[in-house]
Parts: C-alpha cells; sequence; structure tokens
C-alpha cells in the first residue's frame, strides 16, 4: 500500500477518535469561560511551557481541518493578551494551515489530477499570475471556512512559500479582531456577537482593498505608458487593421457588420499566406498529386490498365487557376461593398492612436495586428548558393525538380513531400527530429509508412550541416546520428522549418511593444498588448499557426476592441482542432496520448480500426483509425486522433461533441447514413459502450429471460 493511503487512514483514525472521544467538547465557547481563569492562572506561572503547549494544539487542530479554531483564537486572547496572543495564534495558525496545504497536495492531488487534470491547468495558470491575491483576499475574509481554503489550495499547483506568507499577513487582520474579543471574554455570549454585519463588511472591504490597489497601480501604469502620446480630439476611425489575411479579413468584417467604421490595410497580397501560399495551393497540388496516385493504383478498383501522362506545367498553372477562382473571397471590391476601406501600402503604427500609410495619417480609437508569419529560413552555410524554395515560393516552379530535398518533417514538409513524390520526384526528407512530433506515434507510423510507399525517403535524427553548389551540382551534406556525413544531390531544396511571425517594420519597436521567446507578440488573454487599445490576433499572437484559429481570435479581437470598454471576452483555445493533410490525413482535437501522459491527466482510450468500416473497404481505403480519450469511467471525451482518409472530415462531430459537452453516449444514439465514413465515430462510441456494459445488470437481465422462457 502506498505511503499516501496510510496517512489517510492515520488522519481519518486521529479524527475519528477526536469525536469518539467527546474532545471537541474541549473546544467550546463554554468550556473556555468556566475555564478561563484556571488558564491565565496557569499561563502567569509557566508562560513558555503554556505558549508551547497551546501551539501544539492550535497546529495539530488547524492541519486536521478539525472544529475548535475560532475557540482557540479566543483562549489565546484570553490567557495571552492581545499583544502575545496575536504573534502566537497567527504563526500557530498558519504553520497548521501548512501542513494541511502539504497533506492535502501530497495525498489527494495527484488523484484529483488524474480526473480533472484539464480543468486545473486553467486554475493553475491563474494562480501562477494572481494565487497571492486571490488567497491573501480569501484570508481577509473570516467568513469563509479556512479549513477549506488549506485543502483547496494543496490541490493546486500554488507554491508553498506563496501559501505561508499570503495566509500569514491575510489572516492577521481577522486574528486581531478574535484575539481582541478573546480579551473581552466576559462579555462574549455566543461566536455569533463576535461578527456583526458591519464587521463582516468591513473585512469584505478589506479583502477588496488589494484588488482595488492593483487596479489603481495598472491605471496608473497605463497612463504613463500613454503619456507621450498625445490623444486626438476625435477619431476618424473606430479600428484600424493592419494585414488581410484570415485574422484581419474577419475582424474587418466583424467590424463592418457592427456598422464601426473600420480600415483595413494590407501590404501585399489580399488573402494572405493561406488564400496565396499555403492552405489553398497546397490542396491544389495534393488534389493533382492525389488524382496520380489513384490512376496507378487502378487495378486496385479492378481497372486492369489505366494510362496517364501529365505536364507538371500544367499541374502548377491549375494550382494558380484554383488561388484565382478563390481570389474574389478575400478580394478588395468584395470587402469595400462589405463597407471595409481597403488600402494597399505599408502601415506604422506611430502612436496608440495613429497609423500611417501611404503618407496619410488616421487616428483611430483601437488597432488590431494580424500580420500573419513567413516561413523561417535555416541557417545553413551555403545555402545561398544553391536553389532553394520556401512554402511561399515553391509555387514559382514550372519544372518538374527530378530530384527534391525537402528539410523539415512538420506537416508542410509532410504534405509536399508527398505530392511531389506522387508527381515523380525522387523526394528525400530530412528531419533533425522526428516526424510530427505533436502527433502520437500510432498515427505518425501511418504516414511514415505511406511516404515510404509513394517513394520518400525519409532521414530522421540527421542534422543539415551545409549546402555546396560546383559544376552545377548542388548538394546538402547532412551528419547522421553516427557522425557520418552524407551527401544528398538535388535540382530543388525546399525548406519547411516553420513559421516566424512578422513583427518587424510597423512600429512595435517605437511603442515598446513587446514580443515573446517564440517572436509572437506579447497579449493578455483579451489579445491585448501593453496597450489597452492595441490588440494582436493570428500567427503573429500565437499559440497556434491555423487558419482557423487565427478566425477564431479574430473575433475576439474585434469585439474586445469594438466593445471592451462595455463587456470583454477571454479567448477560449479549448477545443482547438487541426489536421494534417497527408494522405492518411491526421486529425486531431484536444489530447493526444502523449499530452495527457506529460500532464498526469488520467484517461481511457477506445480505438476503432478502420479495416472494419464498409464504406472504407469499398474505397480500397480500410487503413487507419479513430482514437478517443475519455475520463477513466466516463464517455466525457478529452482528445480524438484520427488518422485515415477523410480525417478532416470525421473530425468534426467530435468537435462538437466537445464544445457542446456531448459524450460519447450522444454520438452513439445518433443516427449516421449507411455506408459513410462518419460511421467509423459511431462505431468507435460503441466500442467504448461495449467496454462499459454494466455485467451485473446484464446478469439480472439473463436471469429475466431465463424466467421469462419458463412461461410463468
Amino acid at each position: 500500500m502506498k505511503l499516501r493511503w496510510w496517512i489517510l487512514i492515520l488522519l481519518g483514525l486521529m479524527i475519528g477518535l477526536f469525536f469518539a472521544f467527546d474532545l471537541h467538547h474541549f473546544f467550546s465557547l463554554e468550556t473556555l469561560k468556566t475555564r478561563h481563569e484556571e488558564l491565565k492562572q496557569a499561563y502567569q506561572t509557566r508562560p513558555l511551557l503554556i505558549i508551547g503547549i497551546y501551539s501544539a494544539a492550535y497546529i495539530v487542530m488547524a492541519a486536521l481541518s478539525l472544529p475548535g479554531a475560532t475557540v482557540m483564537t479566543l483562549a489565546g486572547g484570553a490567557m495571552f493578551g492581545l499583544w502575545v496572543g496575536v504573534p502566537v495564534v497567527l504563526v500557530s495558525a498558519t504553520i497548521g494551515a501548512t501542513l494541511a496545504f502539504w497533506v492535502a497536495r501530497y495525498v489527494l492531488r495527484e488523484t484529483v489530477e488524474r480526473r480533472f487534470g484539464d480543468r486545473l491547468t486553467t486554475i493553475n495558470k491563474g494562480l501562477e499570475r494572481d494565487g497571492a491575491f486571490y488567497l491573501f483576499s480569501l484570508r481577509l475574509v473570516p467568513a469563509f471556512p479556512f479549513f477549506l481554503i488549506n485543502l483547496l489550495m494543496g490541490l493546486t499547483a500554488i507554491r508553498s512559500a506563496t501559501f505561508f506568507w499570503a495566509s500569514l499577513f491575510g489572516m492577521l487582520a481577522g486574528t486581531a479582531v478574535y484575539v481582541n474579543a478573546g480579551t473581552q471574554l466576559a462579555a462574549i455570549s455566543s461566536l455569533s456577537d463576535i461578527l456583526s454585519p458591519e464587521l463582516i463588511g468591513s473585512f469584505i472591504l478589506l479583502a477588496a482593498f488589494p484588488w482595488l490597489a492593483r487596479w489603481g497601480i495598472g491605471m496608473a501604469r497605463r497612463r504613463r505608458l500613454y503619456a507621450r502620446w498625445p490623444k486626438p480630439a476625435r477619431f476618424d476611425r473606430n479600428l484600424v487593421v493592419i494585414g488581410a489575411g484570415a485574422a484581419g479579413l474577419v475582424t474587418a468584417y466583424i467590424a463592418a457588420a457592427t456598422r464601426a467604421k473600420v480600415t483595413l490595410i494590407e501590404s501585399h497580397k489580399m488573402g494572405g499566406d493561406c488564400l496565396n501560399y499555403g492552405c489553398v495551393p497546397s490542396k491544389a497540388l495534393i488534389r493533382s498529386a492525389g488524382f496520380i496516385k489513384q490512376v496507378r493504383d487502378s487495378k486496385s478498383l479492378g481497372v486492369a490498365e489505366a494510362n496517364l501522362s501529365y505536364d507538371f506545367a500544367e499541374v502548377m498553372a491549375r494550382v494558380h487557376r484554383v488561388v484565382k477562382a478563390v481570389e474574389p473571397h478575400d478580394s478588395i471590391e468584395r470587402y469595400t461593398q462589405l463597407g471595409v476601406e481597403v488600402l494597399q501600402g505599408d502601415a506604422r503604427i506611430t502612436s496608440p492612436w495613429t497609423v500611417e500609410v501611404n503618407g496619410q495619417t488616421l487616428t483611430t480609437r483601437a488597432i488590431v495586428i494580424a500580420t500573419g508569419a513567413r516561413p523561417a529560413v535555416p541557417e545553413i552555410p551555403g545555402l545561398d548558393t544553391v536553389c532553394y524554395y520556401t512554402s511561399d515560393t515553391i509555387w514559382s516552379l514550372t519544372e518538374r525538380p527530378e530530384r527534391l530535398v525537402v528539410l523539415g518533417g512538420g506537416p508542410i514538409g509532410c504534405e509536399l513531400a508527398q505530392a511531389f513524390a506522387r508527381l515523380g520526384c525522387q523526394v528525400t526528407q530530412v528531419e533533425r527530429g522526428d516526424l510530427m512530433m505533436r502527433e502520437d506515434t500510432d498515427a505518425v507510423a501511418l504516414v511514415k509508412a505511406a511516404l515510404q510507399d509513394d517513394g520518400v525517403r525519409i532521414l530522421m535524427q540527421v542534422e543539415a550541416v551545409r549546402c555546396e553548389a560546383e559544376d552545377g551540382t548542388q548538394r546538402l551534406i547532412v551528419r547522421h546520428e553516427d557522425g557520418d556525413e552524407e551527401a544528398l544531390s538535388f535540382d530543388a531544396l525546399l525548406c519547411a522549418v516553420g513559421r516566424v511571425p512578422r513583427t518587424e517594420g510597423f512600429g512595435l519597436e517605437a511603442l515598446g511593444i513587446p514580443v515573446t521567446s517564440k517572436r509572437t507578440i506579447e497579449t493578455n488573454a483579451w489579445l491585448q498588448t501593453i496597450y489597452p487599445n492595441i490588440y494582436a490576433c493570428g500567427d503573429v499572437a500565437g499559440p497556434f499557426q491555423f487558419t482557423h484559429t487565427a478566425g477564431h481570435q479574430a473575433w475576439y479581437a474585434s469585439v474586445n476592441a469594438l466593445f471592451g470598454n462595455l463587456k470583454r471576452f477571454k479567448v477560449d483555445y479549448s477545443v482547438i482542432p487541426w489536421t494534417t493533410f497527408t494522405s492518411p490525413e491526421i486529425a486531431r482535437v484536444g489530447l493526444s496520448e502523449g499530452e495527457a501522459d506529460a500532464r498526469g491527466i488520467a484517461f481511457e482510450i477506445t480505438r476503432y480500426d478502420l479495416n472494419d468500416l464498409d464504406r472504407a473497404i469499398a474505397d480500397e481505403a480500410a487503413h487507419g483509425f479513430v482514437k478517443v480519450l475519455t475520463v477513466p469511467g466516463k464517455d466525457r471525451i478529452l482528445g480524438v486522433t484520427i488518422a485515415s482518409e477523410h480525417a478532416s472530415d470525421l473530425l468534426a462531430e467530435f468537435v462538437l461533441a466537445m464544445k457542446y459537452g456531448l459524450g460519447l453516449n450522444k454520438i452513439l444514439g445518433t443516427i449516421h447514413t449507411y455506408p459513410t465514413w462518419s460511421e467509423a465515430n459511431k462505431y468507435a462510441a460503441g466500442e467504448w459502450k461495449r467496454a462499459h456494459v454494466p455485467q451485473r445488470l446484464l446478469t439480472w437481465v439473463e436471469k429475466y429471460h431465463t424466467h421469462r422462457r419458463g412461461g410463468e
């Protein structure tokens, strides 16, 4: 048996003996009043011994969360007087409270984290920032049960030293009131005589004081922050949005829809990276490459022979046609019709209230920075001497590179490596770690096998050392784990090692707006920068670099910027889905196995393999799985990983379920069309249900059926 269980049993035994032997009788107001003179005499005779015995008793009572702390505090005043009683009681109470805090942390915290770890994460983040304030305020109001505060704080991540000192100073006022009341013991007929409504109200105001002081300090800091910037007497606009990618477009759209006067500024192309260089062109290329793969595998569909020829330049031309077809959705004309003023040029924030563009100064109530991110270019010696591309520039290719080296094993690298391999390129993929490190290994294994089946040579745990160009031959020199170097010859090198937020060149430095270690703009939970009227959203703000999260953040940024003086909203990141569009796709929402393990969150796994799904079998795609993480013993969904064809579409049902608190039982009870891929979700829910059938109930049901067959 674990030590914590022995401690729990011992504590339970001690508390049980306390009540079994009616010891709480000795800690009543009547007993104190009866033995007041006797206790006072004992203190005067042997003061240090009595203080020691009193402190030990108080510490034990507080540590065990036993009733009687109020009477013990009164006794401190009655025996020791005000000036000795206050420090003795305060230190004893704080030590006892800290012991109770430690006991809760050691005995209960692990169990609570396993069941409620995802909810505790949010609480712990708040306590990390404001824990001392919360605790100090609670301690100032004696109406709050202190023993409960001790136990609950032990379940959080608040530091022991913070707990001790916040408790010590927080309990000072209440301790002084009770100790002083103890010096007037004869005038007290019941404990309710001590705390009048007026006194309780005073404590509540006292508890609010730290927060009011903090608010006042914040106001003073903001006034100093804005002091060097003259505020316009009136504003030309309600909102200026910098950047017309996914985040900027949604922000401007919402502002115009709410009849605000909004200006959208874009220095390059409307639609940003997603339309012009990312989501749209990559999916168009993947579609063409996927068709070529289908034709090559035509025998699996019963087609004995299918001939195929294609022109790489035409494939790339189609990619550009798709981009052109989508462009009107994000065009200047459309947004102008919606009521947005669209300006093309380089924007520069010159003060918290002004933005310069094309020699014009715009005054505005609020600013939203939505400048996105750009591809990261690794610092590899000799890179500038070879023909390299990024996810932005790869679309300029008109001739197929016979040999392509893809540097990077993330989603972009894997998607494009597979697509170009299916187009007939000899692709080598280089990754210094493992492929798609954010995903579970079973899902990654499927993608890795698919990439290799398409002809991609995958080199993992390999470092890119340098690039060389000699006699028309280009090479990337890599170093393997064993130290051996290898030269990879190529016609084109694709750098897909991540994206860097665009934070330079539009005035952040002059305003002193800080950026994080990941180079994103530092914002709070409402997407505000250090200037409350300047917001950031999308890739430039992080923490995610997805088009859909950029749009999600844009709602909060626009609403808070326009209506924050009335009501503001914290960004909700609780249910964020994403997909890597390889074949098979990997789609995920919520926790993965690895994340749950790392955070100490207890979970059950339910897995449904798609080799059993009728539609997958008919489509010759019966591989992959749906994996659901749930709370142990319950159908509440913690996370879902789907590795299969159409995984991105299958995921939507689980995203909806998690967003609105629907469990697997609800999915199981929903009719799904047959035969469809979406049935996989229902069958996964069915797997969970079969694993949680109440066996005892089934035993009684079996007896009932047996009885019915007997004809009675």
